[in-house]
């Protein structure tokens, strides 16, 4: 095997990961999860509020 051949076979090798990675990014199934972790900063957003008034009174 020579250096074109390896190369040629790492191309190919980093396309298919390449394509798997955003085939599992855009698969419905992980919708849900996805949401879920968009919504992480905001999920604490009532109780650090709660906690501003309790200061300010």
């Amino acid at each position: 095997m020579d250096q074109g051949i390896v190369g040629t076979i790492f191309t190919l090798l980093v396309f298919i990961c390449f394509f798997a990675v955003v085939w599992w990014a855009f698969s419905s199934r992980n919708k849900d999860k996805f949401d879920d972790a968009a919504n992480l900063p905001f999920a604490d957003e009532g109780h650090q509020e709660s906690d501003k008034k309790k200061r300010e009174s």
